[in-house]
């Protein structure tokens, strides 16, 4: 069975708690991402996304200078390395979610997502019922 490691972006670009939510945009703009992992002293304490920003900054009418406190997620779902890639999208399914941070402890060492299912070939079928899945309760909360 293939494993999380053989699949995941391990060049993850951060913010931290420092940052406000125009930087984490901007980087989310500069990177062409829609997801930016908050870590706080090397350990992952949140998650934030442009659904995010939209729905708990913008319509809640927060100034762009708003703490990524404030606007992340933290309680979030991980994986490990070791995590096999169909258990993984067995979860992004069930959850409702597109990507997952990689941990190892509470330190972030990748991310995985739905395009990195869709690029391997081996899990193509696992990919497409995890989108399948996530797209039929469009509009719920998703990281």
């Amino acid at each position: 069975m293939e494993k999380i490691r053989d699949i995941m972006t391990v060049d993850v670009e951060s913010c931290s708690l420092l940052d406000n939510v125009y930087e984490v945009a901007v980087k989310m703009k500069d990177l062409n991402v829609g997801a930016v992992p908050i870590v706080d002293n090397d350990k992952l304490v949140g998650m934030i996304t442009d659904r995010d920003i939209v729905l708990r900054c913008v319509a809640e009418k927060h100034p762009a200078s708003s703490k990524v406190e404030d606007i992340m997620s933290s309680h979030l779902l991980t994986v490990t390395k070791d995590t096999e890639a169909s258990e993984a999208a067995r979860l992004m399914a069930e959850h409702q979610v597109r990507r997952l941070p990689v941990v190892e402890g509470d330190k972030l060492v990748g991310i995985v997502s739905l395009g990195d299912f869709a690029v391997h070939h081996l899990t193509d079928d696992q990919a497409g019922e995890a989108l399948t899945d996530i797209s039929k309760h469009e509009g719920e909360a998703q990281h």
